[in-house]
């Protein structure tokens, strides 16, 4: 199993929290989940990861909003 370490964060610099479902707009991570991820183990990660999965299964996979971050990258 890898090293927690070796899990990147799913962060995509989009930090704003919806009012109504308590995600984060970019990574749909809840305020929990952002703040104990630097401490998460591997098992503990693989489970936030599955989690945002499910959630945007369930929102009908709503595409991420592009971000200096993303853009750079597809340069």
């Amino acid at each position: 199993m890898p090293l927690a370490m070796e899990i990147p964060s799913p962060c995509v610099s989009v930090c704003v929290l919806d009012e109504d479902s308590g995600y984060c707009k970019g990574c749909w991570r809840t305020r929990t989940e952002i703040a104990g991820w630097q401490n998460a183990d591997t098992t503990a990660r693989l489970a936030i990861l599955e989690n945002l999965r499910e959630r945007q299964a369930a929102d009908g996979l709503r595409p991420r909003r592009v971000n200096k971050r993303t853009t750079q990258r597809r340069k």
